[in-house]
């Protein structure tokens, strides 16, 4: 069966445009970014785009906020939702398992190692809008989103303390972002990731410069 992939893109797109977003974080413009690498990173790798494509449109079609208790298993349920969806359309049924998988497994708090190269590539796109000048945005952003403060004032970089993100922003650098690197499964996507990960670096130290404490 030969899938018509603009047709499945699109219908896609349009399901992603009846769903509610968790916040301004995971917008459709993240869902638009992760499409987009998953397919430089897919074709870079030879995983099959029936797969990670719709995984990677649908990967978050279930809104649960970040101080959620249900976080843990929101991408089950956006993997559930993704496949009655899929179900729906002219799709193979015997992909489905596969592309369930990839949305389970991208992502952190449902902490599901990724078994197959298709869900390393979805985990590995999702991961790196986590990133670089994006990431800095996108963290400020869900920080503003659950009245998080921007950072401890006594010790801002965690220096003499251990680091808390449920109560400040700065702190998830030293918890998650600085370290998405290192867990990036593809070669296709760690070059780039570390490339991100020295921006944040940077604006690290030029905000400890602004507020006059060392990073």
């Amino acid at each position: 069966m030969t899938i018509n992939m603009t047709e499945l893109e699109t219908a896609c797109r349009d399901f992603m445009l009846t769903t509610e977003f968790a916040d301004t974080a995971h917008d459709l413009s993240h869902i638009l970014r992760v499409v987009k690498t998953a397919k430089q990173l897919c074709a870079a790798e030879g995983a099959d785009l029936e797969i990670v494509l719709p995984a990677a449109w649908l990967h978050d079609c279930v809104a649960v906020a970040k101080n959620h208790p249900d976080r843990p298993i929101a991408s089950k349920l956006a993997g559930d939702r993704a496949v009655a969806f899929l179900s729906t359309l002219d799709y193979p049924e015997h992909k489905l398992s596969a592309v369930h998988h990839a949305i389970v497994a991208h992502s952190f708090s449902a902490n599901v190692p990724p078994d197959t190269l298709e869900a390393k590539v979805v985990q590995d796109a999702d991961r790196m809008d986590a990133l670089g000048a994006i990431g800095v945005s996108r963290c400020m952003k869900v920080g503003g989103a659950i009245a998080r403060h921007m950072y401890h004032i006594d010790d801002p970089f965690c220096q003499q303390r251990e680091a808390d993100d449920k109560k400040y922003t700065l702190d998830h650098f030293y918890i998650k972002l600085l370290n998405i690197a290192e867990q990036m499964h593809t070669q296709s996507a760690k070059q780039e990731a570390q490339r991100r990960t020295e921006f944040m670096r940077g604006f690290l130290h030029e905000l400890g410069r602004e507020i006059g404490a060392s990073d």
